[in-house]
């Protein structure tokens, strides 16, 4: 399957600084069901072209499930129709791009150009009516070919795929997370497991838009492959005009005033803060705080009396800056927000009693997992410091393919030994003893689907 993106912005090569992608060459990324390659068809001053084939390997997709394979398992359109797998590798591939980051030219990033997307094979509807409705709000002209079923036989009609050309002008940024939501929702076969972090993954790529296109609700039922409790988690959070108040004040977190049933998410919380009170930490940093979920449970603890949270990404840090806004006066004092890597040091980190950096360290490349240790355990030096990590052996409960990662964003995934591994040679290197708490329901053979590491500093006598 491909994907190709082209812009007649001047001059239009600039699309490979947005894309991080050099138009003189062809680049290709292992992923874990195949082959990404990047290549540009056509490059000048007035036309550029950047293209994004995936090649699907059909084994790959059977290898490590439960049950023996059937036909169907290897002879598929998934190599072929556009679908949540070319998704995962826009967002795999794009990364930079997808969060807005051009380190070159950073005012291309947030500049409106022209820009032309061709999907060659997208599951269609009848007469394309469907397309229409998912990309027309937005702004797209929609361009729909439909091929008949089989030439030698028109009486059969059209087939159920449709090439597809949207063209618009706007940022690459907003264009590509627009794509990363919607092509699972025009396949409605989302590949991986979907849980409670993909309501965060919706709100991110939907966010500016998602709230305010008609077919939202058809949007967050197909991308959540129609759980119904994940599909109304959804549709809460979405900012709504209806909610606003007539000052304009951002509408009061409604989440915070419902019971609702014990989720892995809400069970991590609960595990780090239960460990960070047992530590008798007064001041906690947050590494990765992304939307500032854990930022406002910490500010609820009374015995907690500072609290920075650090994020790399600043869509994320908006948000959280918005949620911990409507937080009681006395509770926001407590945070201050800082924009910075996790494998750097950072002085602003300093003297802090505890750091938690909740499902942070598998978005970090395994190369840069040095540096973060080192920035951690070596020039914060906390106390005590929390990471929690998905449990890859866990995966086979959600029927994932070996190699395959639970969440799009992830580099790796670790096992329990694995896990363990790293802990005590980090703990060893820079002076700290660890313990290992298991989060979430654990199976007899697999173990819990998350697990914890808690390290405290080794006073010296």
């Amino acid at each position: 399957m491909i994907i190709s993106i082209t812009t007649t912005h001047r001059p239009a090569t600039d699309l490979g600084y947005l894309l991080v992608k050099h138009p003189d060459k062809v680049q290709e990324f292992d992923l874990p069901h195949g082959t990404a390659t990047v290549f540009y068809p056509e490059a000048s001053e007035e036309r550029c072209t950047a293209a994004l084939l995936l090649d699907i390997d059909p084994v790959k997709l059977t290898r490590g499930r439960r049950g023996s394979p059937l036909q169907e398992d290897y002879v598929n359109d998934r190599p072929y129709a556009a679908s949540s797998y070319l998704a995962y590798a826009i967002n795999r591939v794009f990364r930079s791009a997808c969060a807005g980051q051009t380190k070159d030219r950073p005012e291309l990033a947030v500049t409106p150009i022209p820009l032309e997307i061709r999907l060659p094979s997208v599951p269609c509807g009848k007469k394309g009516k469907f397309l229409r409705r998912l990309f027309e709000p937005l702004g797209y002209e929609v361009e729909i070919e439909k091929p008949l079923l089989d030439p030698a036989f028109p009486q059969w009609g059209d087939g159920p795929y449709a090439a597809l050309t949207l063209r618009r002008n706007g940022t690459l940024q907003e264009t590509l997370r627009q794509m990363y939501a919607l092509l699972p929702t025009l396949d409605g076969k989302k590949h991986y497991w979907v849980s409670e972090d993909e309501i965060d993954k919706l709100m991110r790529a939907g966010e500016g838009w998602l709230e305010n296109h008609p077919e939202k609700e058809v949007i967050a039922s197909r991308y959540l492959k129609k759980r119904r409790d994940l599909v109304k988690q959804a549709m809460e959070r979405m900012p709504s005009p209806d909610l606003e108040t007539s000052e304009g004040e951002a509408p009061a977190d409604k989440e915070a005033d419902m019971e609702k049933p014990m989720k892995l998410a809400d069970a991590r919380t609960e595990a780090v803060i239960k460990t960070v009170k047992e530590a008798g930490a007064a001041s906690v940093a947050d590494l990765g705080c992304g939307e500032g979920r854990l930022l406002t449970a910490l500010a609820k603890e009374p015995g907690i009396t500072r609290i920075t949270g650090l994020e790399t990404a600043l869509n994320p840090l908006e948000r959280a800056k918005r949620r911990t806004g409507r937080l009681p006066e006395v509770q926001q004092a407590k945070i201050s927000l800082l924009h910075g890597s996790l494998s750097y040091r950072d002085e602003r980190l300093a003297g802090h009693a505890a750091a938690v950096a909740m499902e942070v360290i598998e978005h970090i490349d395994p190369d840069r997992l040095d540096s973060f240790a080192e920035a951690v355990f070596g020039a914060a030096a906390p106390d005590t410091v929390i990471i929690t990590t998905p449990n890859r052996e866990y995966n086979r409960i959600f029927r994932l393919a070996e190699g395959e990662t639970r969440h799009q964003d992830h580099r790796f995934e670790w096992t329990r030994q694995e896990f363990r591994e790293w802990a005590e040679k980090t703990a060893a290197a820079y002076g700290y003893e660890t313990g290992f708490i298991p989060v979430g329901p654990e199976d007899p053979e697999l173990g819990p689907p998350t697990q914890m590491a808690a390290f405290a500093k080794i006073k010296k006598p």
